[in-house]
């Protein structure tokens, strides 16, 4: 990948198909829930970019992309996309895919064995962690440190989704969804207790901005991406702090593809960010990040 050709680098891109043949039940439900709380067509009818349709759109673009898979299956009965399939593919797509990976703390031993395996055999740079949806507390020791430890041992960053979610948004019983595991607050015990290993907020946090932000700027391992709203909406707080004492921390991130960079670029030029502050947004802060 070069970097310096790319004009950005996004932080939180998903790869959404199941992997295993058809789509389990309840799944396209799920998606068409997505759609209709993104006010987007993807999930809907199967619409669902594949990771080599989203490299492709990525590289017309210019923009480096950081890709995930969600591992929920024990919440959502839903299989997983292959965290090896998925980096396989930023393998072959490595000028513009930057592989991260998911694994359900739960696991324990067995998921912190996957966490170094993926890095050191599949060059895995990071894993998303979805609190809500995998039905933890990032700073319960007994149910999710173990995974967490190996991601600090083999010094990849940790990115978590914090604040709303759009996952089971208008479903009956949220799909069974709880909010509260995605207060930042609770990853300040885990940037307290992993001090050198990168976390990654991931969205603006709604309605605990205030508290992801003051995580952020009081902890030196703590970064934002601010994927996952149209910046339009972004609360002036948020605009403020990206502007000023955490200009070095935070991210650009669509959600691809619930958010498209097209229209987070677009209204991104619009909610005053300085010109200075732009490109380390945008990219230069990734950069340092990933270490590339």
């Amino acid at each position: 990948m070069n970097i310096d050709d790319l004009i950005a680098i996004d932080f939180h891109t998903h790869a959404e198909e199941p992997c295993c043949g058809p789509r389990d039940d309840g799944y396209d439900e799920f998606q068409a829930g997505m759609a209709a709380y993104f006010k987007n067509p993807a999930g809907a009818g199967g619409m669902l970019p594949s990771v080599q349709q989203t490299a492709a759109y990525f590289r017309e673009r210019k923009i480096g992309a950081v890709i995930f898979p969600v591992d929920a299956e024990r919440e959502t009965g839903f299989r997983r996309y292959s965290n090896e399939e998925v980096a396989g593919l930023c393998a072959e797509n490595d000028d513009i895919l930057i592989p991260f990976a998911s694994v359900d703390p739960h696991k324990g031993k067995a998921g912190a064995r996957e966490v170094r395996r993926l890095v050191r055999e599949f060059g895995v740079k990071g894993f998303k962690f979805h609190p809500t949806m995998q039905g933890f507390y990032p700073n319960d020791r007994e149910a999710c440190y173990t995974v967490l430890e190996a991601c600090a041992e083999e010094g990849v960053i940790t990115l978590f989704h914090t604040g709303q979610t759009g996952v089971g948004s208008g479903m009956r019983g949220g799909m069974g969804m709880r909010l509260k595991y995605s207060n930042p607050m609770h990853l300040d015990d885990v940037a307290v207790d992993f001090p050198d290993m990168p976390i990654v907020l991931a969205h603006p946090s709604f309605p605990w901005t205030e508290e992801g932000l003051a995580v952020a700027q009081h902890k030196p391992n703590v970064y934002y991406d601010m994927s996952g709203w149209s910046p339009k909406y972004f609360p002036p707080i948020f605009v403020q702090y990206a502007n000023t004492i955490l200009k070095k921390k935070m991210l650009f991130g669509s959600d691809w593809p619930a958010i498209t960079p097209d229209r987070w670029l677009k209204d991104f030029e619009e909610i005053g960010i300085r010109d200075e502050v732009k490109p380390l947004i945008l990219k230069e802060n990734a950069r340092r990040l990933l270490r590339m």
